[in-house]
């Protein structure tokens, strides 16, 4: 099927789709299906960088350990270096997430403790116990130095079942 066709029959298949109260039956073809979609996540940005939260989503009712994973778009995630840090690599950061706070001022250093876990390594997920009931995550992007960057924040509220 030359890829004309198959771009063809994709949009014929996603108007049926859209216009159907059920789901569509996938096209009939001797070729391989096309892989599963990714999970959704939030619409990008017009260019600027963010951060978000790709799960849970924000209202999900959730088991714990809740399994979070962060995303980024148009910054750079990496590990903190090692010895001190004179001075922070531009466009460069790590992700905190902080438990039932509110994300912090731009130019402020995130505490090294609690309510925030921080991802020097550069980690992007983790498995996290919280107690039932609801809470609200913060994901904050710090510097090498851990200070907060002005529009790199972003919170959910969650509940976990008992």
């Amino acid at each position: 099927m030359t890829v004309a066709k198959y771009l063809g029959l994709l949009a014929a298949v996603a108007l049926t789709s859209a216009c159907r109260s059920e789901p569509a039956a996938p096209p009939a073809s001797s070729e391989s299906p096309a892989p599963a979609a990714a999970p959704a996540s939030p619409p990008p940005s017009a260019g600027g960088p963010r951060v978000f939260f790709v799960e849970p989503q924000d209202g999900a009712t959730v088991k714990s350990p809740v399994h979070l994973v962060f995303g980024i778009e148009n910054f750079e995630i990496a590990p903190v270096p090692a010895a001190p840090v004179e001075a922070v690599r531009p466009n460069i950061g790590h992700h905190h997430v902080g438990v039932d706070t509110d994300c912090l001022p731009p130019g402020t250093e995130i505490p090294r403790a609690s309510p925030w876990v921080h991802f020097g390594k550069g980690d992007n997920m983790i498995d996290m116990q919280l107690p039932p009931g609801p809470h609200k995550l913060a994901l904050e992007i710090g510097d090498d130095k851990h200070t907060t960057i002005a529009g790199l924040c972003s919170t959910i509220s969650i509940t976990v079942a008992p």
